[in-house]
Formats: C-alpha cells, sequence, structure tokens
C-alpha cells in the first residue's frame, strides 16, 4: 500500500510499519487494484490517499478533527475530510462549519472549501474511510481502511499530549471513544450536516474553545482563517 506511487510522511511511516505489514492492508490493496482494473474510478487518487497525513506529521498533530468517507463526486475529494479542491462547490456541511467559525471568530466564510492551510498548521483532517467509488457513497466501507484509520486515531492518543479531537456526530464520537479525556481535550458535538447543524453543532464554539485550550498548555493556537486564494 505505500508502495508505488503512495509515499507516506516519514513519521507516520514509522509509526504504523507493523499496520502496513499486516495482511488486512494487503487485502485492502488487491480491492483497490481489482476496482480500478475493473474500471471504476476511485477517489481521491492514489497519491492521496494518506494527504491528511503527509500534510500533518505525527510530531505536529494538534488538532483531529474526524470524517466519514472521501466525496465521491468528480474532482472533490482529495484526502481531506471536509475539504474539496479550488474551484469545487463548497459542500453544505462546510457551509455549517464555516457559519459556526464566523459565529464564533468573527471570520468570514472562505470562497473555496479548501483546508489546507489547516491541516499545514498541526489540524488532522482525517477520515474513517480512505476511499470511494465515484457517485457510490460509502463502497469502501468494511475494506480495512476503518482498522487503519483505528490505528492512526490510537497513535495519536498515545504517542501525542495535548491534542484537541474534534468529534462531530454520533459516528466520530464512537470511533474516538477511547481517547483519553485526562490527556487530551475532546470535543463533541452534532454533525455540521444540514440535517443535525441545528441540534447542536451551530453554537458549539469548537474553533475558540480549541484554540484556547491549546494557548492554555502553551501551544500555538490555529489560524482558522483560510487565505483568500488557494
Amino acid at each position: 500500500m505505500a508502495d508505488g506511487d503512495i509515499k507516506l510522511e516519514e513519521t507516520w511511516k514509522f509509526a504504523l510499519e507493523t499496520e502496513f505489514e499486516d495482511p488486512y492492508m494487503a487485502d485492502l490493496k488487491s480491492f483497490l487494484v481489482s476496482e480500478k482494473k475493473a474500471g471504476k474510478l476511485i477517489f481521491p487518487k492514489g497519491s492521496e490517499y494518506f494527504r491528511a497525513l503527509d500534510l500533518t506529521p505525527l510530531d505536529e498533530v494538534k488538532v483531529v478533527i474526524l470524517g466519514q468517507d472521501p466525496y465521491h463526486g468528480e474532482g472533490q475529494a482529495h484526502g481531506l475530510c471536509f475539504s474539496v479542491r479550488p474551484g469545487v462547490r463548497i459542500p453544505p456541511s462546510l457551509v455549517n462549519i464555516y457559519k459556526e467559525m464566523e459565529a464564533d471568530l468573527g471570520i468570514a466564510p472562505a470562497k473555496h472549501g479548501f483546508l489546507e492551510h489547516w491541516a499545514e498548521q498541526g489540524v488532522l483532517l482525517l477520515n474513517s474511510v480512505l476511499t470511494v467509488e465515484e457517485g457510490k457513497a460509502a463502497a469502501h466501507q468494511g475494506k480495512g481502511w476503518e482498522r487503519f484509520t483505528d490505528a492512526v486515531i490510537r497513535t495519536v492518543n498515545e504517542e501525542c499530549d495535548g491534542v484537541v479531537f474534534i468529534l462531530w456526530g454520533a459516528y466520530a464520537q464512537k470511533k474516538a471513544a477511547f481517547v483519553d479525556e485526562e490527556r487530551h481535550l475532546v470535543i463533541k458535538s452534532a454533525h455540521p450536516s444540514p440535517l443535525s447543524a441545528h441540534n447542536g453543532f451551530l453554537g458549539s464554539k469548537p474553533f475558540s474553545k480549541a484554540n484556547e485550550y491549546l494557548q492554555s498548555i502553551g501551544k500555538d493556537p490555529v489560524d482558522w482563517e483560510l487565505p483568500e486564494t488557494v
């Protein structure tokens, strides 16, 4: 899985070495290869499967935001949860994230949905499942990715100190239920989806809470304001 066109950032490569050696990852790779050979379009492209890890080295993780699946539309997914490529319409959940950020921090919504600026500051934007088939939401659930991303979260929990875990919705909260809340800050609320945002996401102030905690333990806050041009 880490061979060929896929390169993994060194701190993660070392920390997750046993995962890549486990048979389930070989099975996952075989599944992806067979799907591509069958002519199915897989998002994101292979070099971006681990983009979240590549942009946010293990020793730089300050915040973890969990998503579920990559976007399954053409040109959307690029390896970071909730983020889309420049020029792509901003998805509804991210629209609500921007609304909450404006209410919380006074930051006007960006005109794009490209979140790499966050990732480069230590915000791990991790989906539970790292690939999807075009037009088929959740098509790659249960193929092995969940086990791999569980290992990513477990690694952060055990090897880092003072990380903010922002868990939106029941799925993310269940996935990261083992995080040590004495060692880290866990922020929970409803999901920013239009179906649930008004049930506790809007008004939850996750961005200011995260920064207040980071500053309280001597870490730099996250600059949540996205650059206008990308």
